[in-house]
């Protein structure tokens, strides 16, 4: 197909990544593809779904760490408000467990970054034809840590406890009491195999739970 060509009936992608120059040179990398038209960019997550909601992409291509909304939340409220948009998450970060959220918020595929743009036009056009595509190093690696062994309320709290929030902080900003969160907290460290609550969150960050 001539490089000049393009049919009547473009696949349609939202682009969403908070750095403009990554965004900017996906944008136009994709733009030479024949039949792939960007027709939306977004640097914030919680812009996605509104973004999505007007200009009815075909495929949405995420990125995980975004201000305002993470790519992994914005996915499971475009499966459920934008059914007809298949999502593709893009990321840096080839976590196991980021790819499992992944999964579980609905997305028809995980690509990292670091991959040829050739790769990336075919996963797009393979995930519009029904086809999940996964990364394969980062499927063996999921496959090999396992599941999640946190809670959500664990997810939670752990969460809440960055940037040094003390237990009163959580409790009020989670409607739980103290001594319920330090059992959480306590909870989430022998469950990461750690000594400490800033230790278990970053642990939890690393492995994609959080």
């Amino acid at each position: 197909m001539p490089r000049d060509y393009r049919p009547a009936r473009s696949i349609r992608v939202l682009l969403a990544e908070d750095q403009g120059m990554m965004r900017g040179a996906l944008a136009l990398l994709l733009g030479m593809e024949a039949d792939i038209e960007v027709v939306a960019q977004v640097g914030a997550g919680d812009k996605i779904v509104d973004t999505a909601l007007i200009h009815r992409p075909d495929v949405a291509l995420l990125d995980i760490e975004l201000p305002g909304k993470s790519g992994l939340d914005a996915a499971a409220e475009l499966r459920d408000q934008v059914p007809d948009c298949r999502v593709l998450i893009l990321t840096t970060f080839g976590r196991p467990g980021y790819l499992r959220r992944a999964m579980e918020a609905g997305a028809a595929g995980f690509l990292v970054k670091d991959g040829p743009v050739e790769e990336l036009a075919s996963s797009i056009r393979r995930v519009l034809t029904g086809e999940t595509v996964i990364d394969s190093a980062l499927a063996a690696a999921a496959l090999s840590a396992g599941p999640n062994p946190l809670t959500s309320r664990e997810c939670d709290v752990l969460s809440a406890s960055a940037d040094g929030a003390t237990a009163a902080d959580i409790a009020s900003a989670l409607h739980l009491s103290e001594s319920t969160v330090r059992n959480y907290l306590s909870s989430a460290i022998g469950k990461t195999g750690t000594r400490n609550r800033t230790e278990a969150l970053r642990e939890a960050r690393h492995q994609g739970w959080l």
